[in-house]
């Protein structure tokens, strides 16, 4: 009974430890009104924030438009990737740590405790102040053993997908973001525990 008695507790330490280190996002808003057109013409980079945070609400739009399932029955994004390989990651950080997106789930899993705002910012100092930041990561493991140069490629191209995705949403949403590709390589990897196959490509901060 003592052992079962332990194997209880684990099980409950399991599940609160999931508790806190997953999160569901509401469900995105898909009725904004926006045109593409209008998205389009009002689409540009903007490198002020303000301290206001963005409301989970919108984070989960942003996220849903940036490579969310919309085709539930295939499990297919809402950007496009090289032979669906999906490899692009993203990762929400904030002040309170880093955050793995999973689109099927519309969750975000926590990774990391850091602040890592600094980094992302390099030395572009001034937009450290964003509250928030995506970072675009592909994932080279997910082209299996074909991955070399070309697919490291594909990678990128994926990336800019789903950074233009961005852009429109947040002009959407009346949101600032610019697409950037200095940040300190280094740290970020040790942070989000990335190996060499993960490469990192693209942030946006974002904020009102």
């Amino acid at each position: 009974m003592k052992k079962l008695s332990t194997l209880a507790v684990m099980a409950v330490m399991a599940l609160q430890l999931n508790a806190q280190t997953t999160t569901t996002l509401p469900a995105p808003d898909k009725s904004l009104k926006m045109t593409l057109m209008e998205a389009l013409a009002g689409r540009k980079s903007n490198r002020e924030y303000a301290q206001e945070p963005v409301s989970d609400v919108h984070l989960a739009t942003l996220l849903w438009a940036a490579t969310g399932v919309n085709r539930p029955d295939s499990k297919k994004l809402t950007a496009p990737s090289a032979i669906n390989a999906q490899d692009i990651r993203v990762y929400v950080c904030r002040q309170d740590g880093a955050y793995l997106y999973n689109p099927s789930g519309n969750t975000l899993e926590k990774v990391s405790s850091q602040d890592l705002r600094t980094a992302l910012a390099g030395r572009q100092t001034a937009v450290a102040t964003a509250p928030m930041f995506l970072l675009l990561v592909s994932d080279q493991e997910k082209f299996g053993e074909n991955a070399g140069e070309h697919t490291q490629l594909m990678g990128a191209v994926d990336a800019g997908y789903i950074s233009q995705n961005i852009y429109l949403a947040c002009t959407a949403l009346g949101l600032h973001t610019v697409a950037r590709a200095t940040m300190e390589q280094e740290p970020l990897k040790a942070a989000l525990g990335l190996t060499d196959r993960q490469i990192l490509l693209i942030n946006h901060p974002v904020g009102h």
